[in-house]
Order: C-alpha cells, then sequence, then structure tokens
C-alpha cells in the first residue's frame, strides 16, 4: 500500500497540470559485499563494496498510453552507493598510475624555482590525472539514465542519456554482465584506467532510435548532440548496432564513433558478440575493437591546468604546457583489440560462471593483459542471490590494470606489469 501511495505522489511530482502518467514505476538494485584484494605494495586488503555484480541504483520509470500505438514514456535512474549512501565513487584501489605522466619531466630554470617547482608541478599534474571521485564527477542526480521517449507504431524515439549502441552489445556479451572483478570491461582500454576508457558506456544529450521487430532482429541508432559522450565533452557522436534475440541465440554487432571537444576523431568502437544457450549450458564470445587517436581528456586536463602554467609566465608557460601536451598525447592513445570466451552451466538454483580476456595493445608500450575469472550465482528467491567470484589479471610492460566491480574502476597496481588478484562475495537484492 506504502508503494503504490509512493508511486502516486512521483507521479504527480513528475506530471504536468492537467496531464497523468498511466503508470509510474519505482524499481531498483541493491548490492554489495566484501572484497580481497592483492594489487601488490600496501594494497592488499579487505574492503566493503557497493556495487560488485551490479550498480546499486534507484530508478522510475512511467508510461501514458495515448492511442492509436503511441506512448509516452520516461526513465531516471540513480546511481547510489550502499557503503556510504553516495552518488560518487572512485578507484577501488589507491595507487598510482604510472602510465599517466610517463616520459613527463617539467624543465623550470633555477630563477624560476628548478628542480622543485618541477617536482611539484609534477605531482599537481598526476594528482589532477587521478580525480577522486572519478565515476559521475558532476555528482549528477540521475547519472545512470535521464531520457523522455516516444513509442510509435514503427519503434521507439528517445531524448536525453542512455547507453551507447556499442555498449548494448558489448554488455549482452560479457559473461559477468558488465559486474563483478571478471566483467569484461575491467582490462579494456589504455594504460590511464578509466581515463582511457575503451568503450562509451552512455552518452549525454542524445537522440536514439530503436525498433524492435517480432522476427528477433533489433536495431538502434543514436546522434550525440554537442557536450555528448560518456564523459559529456564530446563535440559529435554517433552509434548504430544490429542485434538478433531466437533460437537461443543473442548476438549483436556495433559501432560508436566519438569526437573531441573540436570534431578531431576520438574515442572510436567496433564490437562483435553474443551467447548461445543449449540445455543448462550458455556460451559466449566477444570481439571488441578500440582506437583513441584524439581524447578529450587531453584537451580537458590542458585547460584545467592552464592557469598554472600562465603563472609562469608568456616566455615559460607556453613551452611547459607543450611538454605537458606532448606527454598526454602519447598517454591517451589508444590502439588495442579485446577477445572474450566464456560460459555458464546452470546447477539447480544457481550457476556456475567463467571467462578468459585478453586485451591485445597495439601501442608502442604492448602492454597486454590477460583475465580469468571464475564465478558461482545461487538464487535464493526470484529477486535476490548470492555469489562468489575469483579473478586474477596478467599485466604486461606499462599494464597496471587492477580488478573491479560493477560500479567501480579497479584503479592500478603498485607497479607496473604486476598482476591483480582477488576474491568478491556479495549479495544482490533487486525491488
Amino acid at each position: 500500500m506504502k508503494t503504490k501511495i509512493l508511486a502516486g505522489v512521483i507521479a504527480a511530482c513528475f506530471a504536468v497540470p492537467a496531464f497523468a502518467q498511466s503508470s509510474v514505476v519505482i524499481y531498483g538494485i541493491a548490492d554489495a559485499g566484501l572484497m580481497y584484494v592483492n594489487n601488490g605494495g600496501n594494497d592488499a586488503r579487505t574492503k566493503l563494496v557497493s556495487g560488485i555484480a551490479d550498480g546499486s541504483r534507484l530508478g522510475f520509470k512511467g508510461t501514458e498510453d495515448i492511442g492509436g500505438g503511441y506512448k509516452a514514456i520516461f526513465n531516471l535512474e540513480a546511481r547510489v552507493e550502499l557503503d556510504n549512501g553516495k552518488q560518487q565513487a572512485g578507484n577501488l584501489s589507491t595507487n598510482q598510475g604510472y602510465a599517466l605522466t610517463k616520459g613527463l619531466a617539467f624543465t623550470v630554470p633555477a630563477a624560476a624555482g628548478g628542480a622543485a617547482t618541477a617536482a611539484k608541478l609534477l605531482a599537481g599534474v598526476q594528482a589532477a590525472l587521478q580525480p577522486n571521485p572519478n565515476v559521475n564527477i558532476n555528482g549528477a542526480l540521475f547519472d545512470r539514465t535521464s531520457m523522455v521517449g516516444l513509442v510509435t507504431p514503427v519503434g521507439a524515439v528517445l531524448l536525453g542519456r542512455m547507453y551507447t549502441p556499442g555498449y548494448e552489445v558489448f554488455n549482452n556479451a560479457d559473461v559477468f554482465e558488465s559486474g563483478t572483478a571478471a566483467g569484461w570491461g575491467g582490462i579494456v582500454g589504455g594504460t590511464g584506467g578509466l581515463l582511457t576508457a575503451g568503450i562509451a558506456i552512455r552518452s549525454d544529450k542524445a537522440l536514439q532510435y530503436r525498433a524492435e521487430m517480432p522476427n528477433g532482429v533489433g536495431v538502434s541508432l543514436m546522434y550525440g548532440t554537442e557536450k555528448s559522450g560518456y564523459v559529456g565533452m564530446d563535440k559529435r557522436s554517433w552509434g548504430a548496432n544490429l542485434r538478433y534475440r531466437g533460437n537461443g541465440w543473442d548476438l549483436g554487432v556495433a559501432h560508436n564513433y566519438g569526437t573531441d571537444q573540436v570534431g578531431a576523431r576520438g574515442l572510436v568502437t567496433t564490437t562483435i558478440g553474443g551467447s548461445y544457450a543449449v540445455d543448462n549450458w550458455k556460451l559466449f564470445a566477444g570481439y571488441h575493437q578500440q582506437k583513441n587517436e584524439n581524447s578529450v581528456i587531453i584537451r580537458f586536463a590542458a585547460d584545467s591546468l592552464a592557469p598554472t602554467f600562465a603563472a609562469f609566465g608568456p616566455a615559460l608557460g607556453p613551452v611547459l604546457a607543450g611538454q605537458l601536451n606532448t606527454a598526454l598525447r602519447r598517454t591517451f592513445y589508444l590502439d588495442a583489440a579485446s577477445y572474450q570466451l566464456g560460459f555458464h552451466y546452470r546447477v539447480g538454483a544457481g550457476r556456475v560462471m567463467a571467462s578468459m580476456v585478453r586485451q591485445n595493445d597495439k601501442t608502442a608500450s604492448n602492454s597486454d593483459a590477460t583475465q580469468y575469472g571464475l564465478g558461482y550465482d545461487y538464487n535464493l528467491s526470484k529477486r535476490t542471490d548470492i555469489y562468489s567470484i575469483v579473478a586474477y589479471i596478467k599485466n604486461q610492460n606499462d599494464g597496471q590494470y587492477a580488478i573491479g566491480a560493477a560500479s567501480a574502476s579497479g584503479g592500478f597496481t603498485a607497479t607496473p606489469g604486476m598482476s591483480s588478484k582477488g576474491v568478491q562475495i556479495g549479495m544482490r537484492h533487486r525491488f
């Protein structure tokens, strides 16, 4: 009864006068657990983590049937961190990402402070490139999803912040459903961690067309206007996917294209993958190509640090800024391919999950990584399950990938090339 009353209050708040939603649904996921991780150095400990298998969330969605096969819809979904009640998260590890400023050595004349000033400047840049929190930096209320749309007899038109077509295919092909220490996305990207992400998960300021056909074929087309993309800095972005679901198959192919703040080619990805279910088995395979020639983070970092360099004057300031720009372009250049294989096997009310992921870094650093994951998920009821996961990441060269969770990046191992390993035990409730 209380839920129905609350739903009515929310519907009244969101409705325009004289227009009422025909239905409003309150939903969410509460997910948390314990995680033991060993990333080398002093980062070997047990911690409480929110959103291990699924990001914890609170959402509202509504629909109004306006006749003739048309429906107005909306969806608002907020991030909730159960460990502290906040809506932002940071790396699960506090280790430094050495690749972020590799090769960067500021040269400051003695008259301007010399080596001591250069060291302070380098430390400041390093701190700026490792923001904490780094998930939902702007503190948006509905960071996960905020959209309104119209469903028509020939498809749906949606506007707002939504998952990209590329990520939809990527997620469907992930054995661990984009969560836990063994999720496919854990080692997809560059050596700069979350700042060099290899997939655009959501896009701000996006317009999307979707169609689902009776024969199981689905299509999505998305266009992002200025300040679109995952971190809201792209000049323009677009994406498309083609999917098929039926006869045990869940397959898709997708392409995302992003630009930097001035429209130069940015993060571009192509994803092919899916699953096939037969008897108690569900088999997964996926391929993900990622390249970022002009990361939005380069210009963002340069603009953010511009006042610092300006303080050195018109002669030295531009020189120091140029040194930073050169280092950032090397660090944030991404060119890699990722492969995933794995399976689910149902055993009674539970399932065994296993996967192997390989990140093939094609840049000069050749910082490849291989991730292995094994887990068991047991359903206590239709809406509540408990799970346990073990995962191991083998890094090479500059690689510092560390095991993470659905709601937060793992961060970095203590030193480049060091392995990361851990165990997660958690509980998830859907409502």
